[in-house]
């Protein structure tokens, strides 16, 4: 039997500007939490937190 996949992949969404730019992988059993990352946004032009989000636009 195949196990269940263990990897997601999530989107990384701008908390300023709400704007989705980074897309990741994340296993769900090392880190059940959601990630929050401080990454570039090229829509605000600097480094600002980016949280996961499950739905892909």
């Amino acid at each position: 039997m195949a196990k269940k996949e263990q990897r997601l992949v999530v989107a990384m969404v701008c908390t300023v500007c709400k704007h989705q730019n980074y897309i990741t992988y994340r296993n769900k059993i090392n880190t059940p939490e959601k990630i929050s990352l401080r990454k570039y946004c090229r829509y605000c032009r600097k480094h600002t937190d980016h949280k996961e989000r499950s739905k892909l636009d």
